[in-house]
């Protein structure tokens, strides 16, 4: 007989679930039922912590988005540090950022909401540790801290999904430098 899954443990098991659906057949195939079959569960166990599908995705990409987060290098310059993450993001999550994109494509079509919201770094943890790396480049007098808008922040790492998004490659690493050195230190110094 198999243990019993409680807590943190079956909450796992149920998102880790749903992953697998979400990633086999995108949104417009994913279904609660589903899920309860794959987790190995009955219906009433997931009804209790996600009432919908809605619900039950939006939970699925924030702990598959905090599953996946990176250490923040500290290499002592902010082009070191942003083009190591670049490259460990390239190197790493080309796969999960294309699927994630593809499969919620429908998501976005039958609920309105914008995928981006799901990834929301204030929600997976995200923002705190890119932050740091921001702070640090202040800190060393690197970069100019009025010019460091939520948009700029985020700019290489857009640039890099978009050519995810438009190559389905991993980036060379000489358009990781361009990233870097051509489009965005030249904005924050």
């Amino acid at each position: 007989m198999a243990e019993r899954r409680r807590g943190a443990a079956l909450e796992k098991a149920l998102l880790d679930a749903a992953w697998q659906e979400l990633t086999e057949g995108g949104y417009a195939r994913f279904t609660m039922d589903a899920v309860v079959k794959r987790a190995g569960t009955s219906p009433p166990v997931l009804y209790r912590r996600w009432p919908d599908r809605d619900a039950l995705v939006r939970a699925t990409i924030i702990h598959v988005a905090r599953e996946n987060i990176l250490d923040v290098p500290d290499t002592g310059s902010l082009r070191g540090d942003v083009l190591t993450l670049l490259r460990e993001i390239n190197a790493t999550r080309f796969q999960l950022v294309v699927v994630m994109n593809a499969h919620l494509a429908g998501y976005r079509q039958e609920t309105g909401a914008d995928p981006g919201d799901l990834f929301d770094p204030t929600v997976t943890g995200r923002k705190e540790a890119v932050d740091a790396l921001f702070a640090r480049a202040v800190d060393r007098g690197e970069i100019h801290p009025e010019r460091l808008t939520e948009r700029i922040k985020t700019l290489p790492f857009d640039l890099l999904r978009h050519e995810f998004l438009t190559t389905f490659a991993p980036a060379p690493d000489h358009v990781l430098e361009e990233i870097v050195d051509t489009i965005f230190l030249p904005l924050v110094r």
